[in-house]
């Protein structure tokens, strides 16, 4: 049963992976035997992660990206196949996010916030799915949200971004299943990392989170990591176009006392 886990001979592009979620998703693939390519814009940290997936005795290599920027994919996607031959699973973990009244939120700060969460998401999946569409088989997983599903406060942009993420994950589900590549997302709960730590911590938004979350704590992002294996995987060869929440039970949270 666990070989239908194992990534053994695989290999992972990881978007977004030099912290958070995406860097412990980049490590947990590693763990499962696939070589893992972790990349993000800024090379110092691309480099950091590489050396973590080489500690735990996989393959690697030190390419940045920048998802806004179409040639700097396709150079992403090229450098893997030199290195690797082949690119079986890609992971779309880049994401923004910035707290604005709705009132007051600028073309600008939502054309931003969507370029890196829908669009660039979009544009990675379409230069590694045409790789993948030749070899007759992929995984991609996406990042979706609590927020594709209910509104978050002040964050409209963001709650907007990552329903859409929801939509492309099914539309390339629908599209690309014929070429043996599945597609699909996940939807974290409230995970803890250092750059919200406080937030949670110490207000009464982290407050009203934690309430709401039947499991009564934060995730890890060891957690959700170890649903992208799952996702990457061939356990889901009849898995496609599912948007999965890993969120201690948040979405089913009514009344809970």
């Amino acid at each position: 049963m666990s070989t239908i886990f194992s990534l053994q001979d695989r290999t992972a592009v990881v978007v977004g992976a030099t912290s958070g979620i995406g860097k412990s998703i980049a490590l947990a693939l590693a763990d499962a035997g696939a070589n893992v390519v972790p990349t993000g814009r800024r090379r110092e940290q691309c480099d950091e992660v590489a050396s973590l997936v080489e500690q735990r005795g996989a393959r690697s290599l030190r390419q940045p990206v920048d998802v806004s920027n179409r040639e700097s994919i396709t150079e992403l996607r090229d450098a893997t196949l030199e290195a690797f031959g082949q690119v079986h699973i890609l992971v779309n973990c880049a994401g923004k996010t910035k707290r604005t009244p709705t009132l007051d939120v600028t073309d600008d700060e939502w054309n931003s916030i969507f370029d890196t969460n829908v669009t660039g998401a979009l544009r990675c999946s379409q230069i590694f799915g045409r790789h993948m569409i030749e070899q007759k088989y992929g995984r991609i997983v996406n990042i979706a949200s609590l927020s594709t599903f209910v509104a978050l406060y002040e964050v409209a942009a963001y709650c907007a971004s990552k329903a859409a993420i929801a939509s492309l994950t099914k539309s390339l589900a629908i599209e690309w299943a014929r070429h043996g590549i599945c597609v699909n997302a996940i939807a974290p709960g409230v995970v803890r990392t250092e750059l919200n730590a406080k937030l949670l911590d110490e207000t009464q938004r982290g407050q009203e989170f934690l309430t709401r979350t039947p499991l009564g704590r934060f995730g890890t992002t060891d957690e959700i990591a170890s649903a992208a294996v799952y996702l990457s995987s061939d356990a889901i060869t009849y898995v496609n176009g599912v948007v999965l929440p890993v969120d201690g039970g948040f979405l089913a949270s009514g009344v809970n006392q």
